[in-house]
C-alpha cells in the first residue's frame, strides 16, 4: 500500500468545502451562499446555476462523469441515483452540462421506499431537495450531493429532514436562553455530535460460507467456541497487521471526504475494532456517520475483509454499538455544557443541565424507541452495553452539585460553599474529575452526554432528533418563565432547584447491570421496556406526538408513519432470521449431522460383528440422533408457526417477539449441540473458533 501524503494536504480533497466555494465562486456569490446559511433563506436560481457550474467543473477535474442526490430514506442506509453530466450538442457531440435546477431539486420514487402509507404504489413522485449546509463531495467517479428526500405532498420521507428541524429548534430556545444571560451576540446553537463506529472484520472467504452472515449480517448458530474474549488480551490490543492496513486504508479515504477519523483501536471481542471520531455539528456528524459506515464496507472488500455492523454477529461475546456523544455549542464555539469557570457561567451550566435531566427523564420512552431494533435487542442489558432502563450518570462530583442544591446545604469543595445559583459566592464546578460509567445509558462526561444505547448499524438521526426535541422543549418552558420573572436570579434559583428535586430519580450513578438497580428503577417509577417489541408502540404515545407537533419536528402523520415503519422493519427482520435458520437447518445442519450419524453407525455394524467394543461410539451416535430429531421436530414447529402471523402490525410484532424469536432459540440451542458432536471435517460452514481466531 502506497504511504499517506501529507494528512492535511489530503483531508478535504474530495470535498466542495467552504474554502474552495471561497477560492472558486465569485465573491457575491459566495456572500449569497453564506447568506442562505446563516438566514435559512433560499438561494435565488441565478446564484444555484453558478453554484452548479463551479461544482461541475470542480467534480470533473477531479474524474467524476455523474452526479447524485444522496439522501438518507427511512432505510437506515442510503440512496443514490446517478446522472452523467452529458447533454447532445446540437454538432452530435456532447457537452457536460449541470445547471442549479439539477442542483437543487431531483425527482426520484417515492413509493419504492419505505414510507408507513404516505404514499401509495400508484403515488409514485417524490422530491430531493439540497441541503446547502452540508458539503458535496466526489467519490467512484460521480459527485454526491446531500439532500432532503420528500413526498409530493411535502411528507419527509428521509432521517435528514426531521433532524434539520430538531437543529433549528433546540437552536432557537437555546438563543432564547442565552439572551437571558447578557448574551446578546450569539445567534445560532448548533447541537454537536460525535459517533463512535464499533465493528467486525471477517475472512471474506469465510463469510462467504455462511448463509446466516450473508442474509441477516449475524451468525444464528454457532457453538462458543474454547476461548472467547475472557483473558481480555484483544482489546486495545496490538492490531494485527491486515486489520491495521484496512485501517490506514480507512482513514486515509476518510480523510479525503473530510470527516475526521480521529482514534482507531481493537475492541473487547475477538476481530471487533472501534472507529472515533472528532465531533462536529449534528448534521454533517450524519451523513459522516453514513459515510463511514459505507466506506468501511467497500475498503474491507479490498483487503479481502468484511465489516460487520450488525449489533450482535456472535452469540456470547460482545455486540457492537455507537456511542453518541452529544452536546450544544454557541457559533463562536462555546460549550453551553462546559461548567465555565464563573459563578454566572456556571448558573448558565447549571440551567442546561437542569433541562437536559427534565426532558430526559419525562421522555424515556421516546428516547428508549429510537434506539429499539432487532439487532440492538441482543445488547441492551447484556453485560456488554447499557440497560434498556434509561438513567443518567454525572459523577460523584456533580451529583454532590446537584445534591446541595436540592437539599440547600453546603457543598463541599476545597473551599466550602453554600450554593446558591447566581449568586457570586457559587463555586467553580470542575469539568471532569470523576470515573467514567460504561453501565450508563446517558453519561455526563465533563462537557457533553454519551448516549450509549445506540446499536451500530443505526442512523444516528433519529436518537439526536429525539435529544434535540426534548432539548428544545424543556428550554423553551424555561425561557418562558424566566422571561417573565420579576427578579431574575431568585426565579433561576427556584427553577433550578425545583427541576433538580422533581427528577431526580433519573439519576443513577451505579452499576446498571445489576438486579438491585432494575428494582430500584421500578420503585422510581421509571420505564423498563426491555425489548423492543414492548418499547416501539410508546413510539407514539399521546405525549410524543404533542411533543414533535408542538415543535414542527414531525407532524402526526410523519410520526406514524415512522412507527409503521420502525414495526414492519421488526417483523421483516425477525421473518428473515426465521426462515434463513429453518434453510440453513434443512439444507446444512441436518444433512451433516445425519452423514456422520451415518457414519458411526456403519462403524459401529462393522465392529460388532468383527466383536470389538464400540461404546464411544454407540453413546455419541444415540446423542446425535436424539438431538437431530428434536431440531427436526422445532423446526417443522418454527416453519409452521411461520405460517400463521397475525396479519395486524401490533399483534405481528408481539407474537414474532414471542414465538418466533423463542422458536429461533430452540432450533439454536440443538444445532449447536449438534455442531459441538459432529466431526469437524462434515461441519458444512466455519464455525466460531475458524471466523474469530483466523
Amino acid at each position: 500500500m502506497s504511504v499517506i501524503r501529507n494528512v492535511p494536504e489530503i483531508f478535504g480533497s474530495d470535498v466542495f468545502s467552504e474554502a474552495v466555494m471561497q477560492q472558486r465562486l465569485a465573491p457575491e456569490i459566495y456572500r449569497s451562499w453564506k447568506q442562505c446559511i446563516e438566514t435559512n433563506t433560499p438561494l435565488e436560481l441565478s446564484v444555484a446555476n453558478e453554484i452548479a457550474e463551479a461544482m461541475k467543473i470542480w467534480a470533473i477535474e477531479k474524474g467524476a462523469t455523474h452526479y447524485t442526490h444522496w439522501f438518507q430514506p427511512m432505510t437506515g442506509i442510503t440512496a443514490e441515483k446517478h446522472d452523467s453530466f452529458i447533454t447532445p450538442a446540437k454538432d452530435g457531440t456532447v457537452i457536460m452540462e449541470f445547471t442549479g435546477k439539477s442542483l437543487v431539486c431531483g425527482e426520484p420514487d417515492a413509493s419504492s421506499f419505505p414510507n408507513g402509507g404516505l404514499r401509495a404504489t400508484f403515488e409514485a413522485r417524490g422530491y430531493t431537495a439540497w441541503d446547502p449546509t452540508a458539503f458535496a463531495f466526489v467519490r467512484d467517479g460521480s459527485l454526491y450531493i446531500p439532500t432532503c428526500f420528500f413526498s409530493y405532498t411535502g411528507a419527509a420521507l428521509d432521517m435528514k429532514t426531521p433532524l434539520l428541524r430538531s437543529i433549528d429548534e433546540v437552536s432557537r430556545e437555546a438563543v432564547r436562553i442565552l439572551r437571558l444571560f447578557g448574551d446578546q451576540e450569539t445567534t445560532r446553537v448548533d447541537a454537536c455530535v460525535g459517533a463512535e463506529q464499533e465493528y467486525f472484520l471477517l475472512p471474506r472467504d469465510m463469510y462467504a460460507q455462511r448463509e446466516d452472515l450473508r442474509l441477516t449480517g449475524r451468525t444464528l448458530f454457532g457453538a462458543l467456541p474454547p476461548k472467547g474474549q475472557e483473558l481480555d488480551d484483544h482489546y486495545f490490543g496490538t492490531i494485527r497487521n491486515r486489520v491495521s492496513q484496512f485501517m490506514k486504508d480507512l482513514d486515509e479515504q476518510l480523510w479525503r471526504l473530510g470527516i475526521l477519523s480521529k482514534t482507531k483501536h481493537n475492541e473487547a471481542a475477538p476481530c471487533q475494532h472501534e472507529l472515533a471520531p472528532i465531533y462536529s455539528s449534528a448534521n454533517s456528524a450524519c451523513d459522516a456517520n453514513q459515510l463511514t459506515m459505507q466506506v468501511m464496507k467497500k475498503c474491507a472488500a479490498k483487503h479481502n475483509l468484511v465489516c460487520l455492523l450488525h449489533e450482535k454477529p456472535f452469540k456470547g461475546v460482545n455486540g457492537s454499538g455507537k456511542h453518541n456523544n452529544w452536546s450544544l455549542a454557541t457559533d463562536a464555539g462555546k460549550n453551553l455544557f462546559s461548567p465555565g469557570k464563573t459563578p454566572r457561567q456556571n448558573a448558565q451550566f447549571l440551567l442546561f443541565l437542569a433541562a437536559f435531566i427534565k426532558g430526559v427523564d419525562e421522555y424515556q420512552d421516546f428516547l428508549r424507541c429510537t434506539v429499539a431494533t432487532a439487532g440492538n435487542d441482543h445488547r441492551l442489558g447484556a453485560h456488554e452495553a447499557p440497560p434498556a432502563i434509561v438513567s443518567i450518570f454525572l459523577g460523584d462530583e456533580l451529583t454532590a452539585v446537584v445534591e446541595s442544591i436540592v437539599n440547600s446545604t453546603d457543598y463541599k469543595n476545597p473551599k466550602k460553599t453554600y450554593m446558591r445559583i447566581g449568586v457570586d459566592v457559587l463555586p467553580s464546578i470542575p469539568k471532569d474529575t470523576t470515573d467514567r460509567n460504561r453501565t450508563s445509558p446517558l453519561a455526563f462526561t465533563g462537557n457533553k452526554f454519551e448516549f450509549r444505547m445506540l446499536g451500530s448499524s443505526q442512523s444516528i438521526a433519529d436518537p439526536n432528533v429525539a435529544l434535540n426535541t426534548i432539548m428544545a422543549e424543556e428550554l423553551g418552558k424555561f425561557a418562558d418563565e424566566l422571561e417573565n420573572a420579576e427578579n431574575f436570579d431568585e426565579a433561576l434559583h427556584d427553577l433550578v432547584c425545583k427541576t433538580f428535586t422533581q427528577h431526580q430519580r433519573i439519576i443513577f450513578n451505579g452499576n446498571g447491570y445489576s438486579q438491585q438497580w432494575k428494582d430500584e428503577a421500578k420503585k422510581r417509577g421509571l420505564s423498563n421496556h426491555s425489548t423492543a417489541a414492548k418499547s416501539l408502540p410508546t413510539y407514539i404515545s399521546e405525549k410524543n406526538i404533542q411533543l414533535v407537533t408542538k415543535h414542527n419536528i414531525f407532524t402526526e402523520a410523519e410520526l406514524l408513519a415512522r412507527h409503521e415503519i420502525h414495526m414492519e422493519s421488526y417483523c421483516k427482520i425477525i421473518n428473515i432470521e426465521a426462515l434463513t435458520s429453518v434453510d440453513m437447518v434443512l439444507h446444512q445442519i441436518l444433512p451433516a449431522a445425519l452423514a456422520y450419524t451415518k457414519s458411526l453407525t456403519e462403524g459401529i455394524i462393522s465392529k460388532k460383528a468383527a466383536g470389538i467394543p464400540c461404546k464411544a461410539e454407540t453413546a455419541l451416535a444415540e446423542r446425535l440422533s436424539n438431538a437431530s430429531d428434536s431440531l427436526y421436530e422445532n423446526c417443522e414447529k418454527l416453519r409452521s408457526d411461520l405460517t400463521v402471523v397475525p396479519e395486524n402490525i401490533d399483534e405481528a410484532v408481539a407474537y414474532y417477539h414471542d414465538v418466533i424469536v423463542s422458536g429461533m432459540e430452540l432450533l439454536r440451542q440443538d444445532a449447536d449441540l449438534l455442531e459441538q458432536l459432529t466431526d469437524k471435517s462434515y461441519w458444512p460452514y466455519p464455525t466460531y473458533s475458524d471466523l474469530l481466531f483466523y
